[in-house]
């Protein structure tokens, strides 16, 4: 039981070391994966638009 109390007691001195990012550093994250999640969806998109086509193309 002693070592359990002493991994909590220690876990929450870790924890007040951390570096917590501010509002603004998550809301500028946060924008940048949009953006680049829907910049690589579109990119995806397209090569998988081509090769469908091309493929289409080589069958017929």
């Amino acid at each position: 039981m002693q070592k359990i109390k002493r991994f909590f007691i220690e876990v929450k001195t870790e924890l007040f070391k951390v570096s917590w990012p501010s509002r603004n550093e998550i809301s500028g994250s946060t924008v940048m994966v949009l953006v680049v999640s829907a910049i690589m969806a579109i990119f995806v998109g397209l090569i998988d638009f081509l090769f469908a086509n091309g493929i289409k193309g080589i069958i017929r």
